[in-house]
Formats: C-alpha cells, sequence, structure tokens
C-alpha cells in the first residue's frame, strides 16, 4: 500500500469518527420540541401532588390510576370501580395550580 492510499484511509477514517461523535449535538440542538427545565419540574410536580392526593382519597384509594402530565395537561389512565371514582380523579386532577387540562381516559370497571 503506497502513503498516499494509506493517508486516505486514515482520513476517512478520522472523519468517520469526527461525524459519529458530533452527530448526538446536531441531533439535541435540532430538537425543538423538548421542555424546558423548568417546565419539567413543573409537570413533576403536578404529578407527585396529584399521586399523593389520589393515595389519601377515600374514593380512588387503592385503584389502578396512572398519571402523566406533559406541559401542564394531566393524562389519567387506568380503571376505577364507579362513575363516582371517575369523576372524583378528574376533580382532584383539575384543582392544581398550573393545570391547563385533565384528560381523562380511565376506564370504569364495574365488576
Amino acid at each position: 500500500m503506497n502513503i498516499a492510499a494509506a493517508m486516505n484511509i486514515k482520513f476517512a477514517g478520522v472523519f468517520l469518527l469526527a461525524a459519529a461523535l458530533l452527530m448526538p449535538a446536531f441531533s439535541y440542538a435540532a430538537d425543538t420540541s423538548t421542555d424546558t427545565t423548568g417546565q419539567y419540574i413543573d409537570d413533576a410536580t403536578i404529578t407527585a401532588k396529584l399521586k399523593a392526593s389520589f393515595a389519601y382519597d377515600k374514593w380512588v384509594q387503592g385503584r389502578d390510576i396512572s398519571v402523566r402530565t406533559d406541559h401542564s395537561v394531566v393524562d389519567l389512565t387506568g380503571t376505577v370501580g364507579s362513575t363516582k371514582e371517575f369523576d372524583r380523579a378528574t376533580a382532584l386532577a383539575t384543582k392544581f395550580e398550573g393545570v391547563k387540562a385533565v384528560h381523562n381516559n380511565l376506564k370504569i370497571n364495574t365488576n
């Protein structure tokens, strides 16, 4: 192998390594849909407070309710035993400061 071919292979290897190392930086910079730190903390706080509220409420305590908050919109999923529990979960979620909307996707299991 001559020196020129060896230099081309070495250059190509360095170029590929540099591209691989820089790719995450470029993809991160292009992602404008991520939350700010403040928004993430606000969403996490709403979720934690709501889960605690469910744990102490006599109507929804012990129910299979998952809480997810994104941009101050609360999504409830899982199963409750009655319409009253369904409504109570929505009422608890809407009372927290900062909640913009509640999407109640709970299922009522009357068995």
